[in-house]
């Protein structure tokens, strides 16, 4: 017996150091996963202001504003104003995209409408990115909330405030998951057009760990979510429930959209359509082909008709606000 506990103790200090190494190496290669992860490659803008200018004169006042977040990190985005007073609408790009590709829907909804529309890098986007990663929707919650109050702070020529109190929300993918995060507690934002929605942060990660990982992603995407533990230690990356989120978005009006082009966020996108109380409003159209994800690739019938449903829905909710401002003006 005693032989035995002596070669079973000798075995357990041979095994443990192959254990303990095992177990630091998965830590590190997920944490190494989530840092690749959390740095999108750049790319240069599709189309710049100056850019479309040459073709409208409405995207030829588009002008590139900076501001401070609330950790002391810098911001910026595209600002086309609109009309005093009226409400102001916020477009947020995915995972990997930049603020260019959601320039031509501004203008476009700039131009239907007068509202002034807000076009931010989101973190670790775009070339020349101010902050060099991105938290996958947790501190950009907090970027979007110092966004709005960066609108509340604008004043006309005349000095006078621009944006009234209405704001809308457009968000792609982790946009989305940002735009519905914040909607959750302010109530200033009654309009939400949110496409390919995930079910958490998790789900961002994972496609963007599928893209850039393809070779046994199913595994790599768990790797990546362990690390996410470790390397996002602050908490900045949110791990809440999008459904428990929208559980509190109370008498709000929503688009929710979706296409085949993505079906694991088509899928959640129906599923969190339930999620809202009954005093919201939502309209879901998940049989879109191509959603906003493909859009670049999409024809431009395809891009005219997406285009045209946001504009009409932002018009219908947020137009007739502006209508009861003028009317007690």
């Amino acid at each position: 017996m005693a032989k035995t506990t002596r070669l079973f103790k000798s075995f357990s200090r041979l095994l443990l150091p192959i254990v303990i190494l095992f177990v630091l190496a998965t830590i590190a290669g997920s944490i190494w996963l989530v840092h690749k992860t959390a740095t999108p490659p750049s790319a240069e803008y599709l189309v710049t202001p100056e850019k479309y200018g040459r073709l409208s004169a409405r995207g030829a006042q588009v002008t590139d504003e900076k501001w401070t977040n609330k950790d002391g990190t810098s911001a910026r985005g595209w600002l086309l104003r609109g009309s005093e007073n009226a409400p102001a609408i916020i477009l947020l790009h995915r995972y990997g995209t930049d603020r260019s590709h959601v320039l031509d829907l501004g203008v476009k909804i700039n131009e239907a409408t007068d509202f002034t529309i807000l076009m931010p890098d989101q973190r670790g986007h775009a070339q020349s990115h101010l902050v060099k990663e991105t938290t996958f929707g947790g501190c950009e919650t907090e970027d979007l909330i110092t966004a709005i109050d960066y609108l509340r702070g604008l004043k006309n020529e005349n000095q006078a405030v621009l944006v009234g109190q209405d704001i809308g929300v457009f968000g792609i993918e982790m946009g989305a998951f940002v735009a519905l995060s914040v909607a959750a507690s302010n109530e200033n934002i009654k309009a939400l057009v949110l496409d390919s929605v995930p079910a958490d942060a998790n789900d961002i990660l994972a496609s963007a760990v599928d893209k850039r990982y393809p070779f046994a992603s199913s595994i790599t995407s768990k790797f990546a979510q362990l690390g996410t533990y470790f390397y996002f230690y602050d908490g900045c990356y949110k791990r809440n429930s999008l459904c428990n989120t929208a559980k509190s978005v109370n008498n709000r009006q929503v688009l929710l959209l979706g296409g085949m082009d993505a079906p694991s966020f088509q899928a959640s996108t129906v599923n969190i359509s339930k999620c809202f109380p009954d005093e919201t409003k939502v309209e879901l159209k998940a049989d879109l082909n191509p959603s906003g994800l493909s859009l670049t690739k999409a024809s431009l019938e395809q891009s005219s008709a997406y285009d045209q449903r946001v504009i009409e829905f932002f018009k219908k909710v947020l137009g007739s606000a502006k209508l009861e401002i003028v009317s007690e003006n």
